[in-house]
């Protein structure tokens, strides 16, 4: 009687052109997007398939890593959490000492100046 699940064989079998086919997909997303907005903007050149998909690695090498679950965040939300924690147990005093300081050191960027 057969169990009904995939042996790892075929289960490998089946991923390889997944994988093969997600990778075309961005690939030409990549090159596409690249080609579009790019060479009008910065006055990039355009590039190919394959170097789309070798920037994309490269991205990827840089920014990403190659971890499953994309667990790659948690220092980002745990900073995040630092911070918050630290405004909650900030006084309103301290809190505006705080963003008089940003509003000092940033400019109060993406805000228009009131003078």
């Amino acid at each position: 009687m057969r169990s009904g699940k995939f042996s790892k064989g075929k289960k490998f079998i089946f991923f390889i052109p997944v994988v093969a086919l997600i990778a075309t997909a961005l690939g030409f997303v990549v090159m596409y997007l690249w080609n579009w907005i790019l060479p009008e903007v910065v006055h990039a050149g355009r590039i190919n398939f394959w170097q789309a998909l070798g920037l994309l690695v490269l991205c990827r090498l840089l920014f990403g890593n190659f971890n499953k679950g994309g667990g790659g965040n948690n220092r980002f939300r745990e900073k995040a959490m630092e911070m918050r924690s630290k405004w909650q147990s900030m006084n309103e005093e301290e809190r505006i000492k705080f963003k008089e300081e940003y509003k000092r050191r940033c400019g109060g960027w993406g805000h228009r100046n009131k003078e």
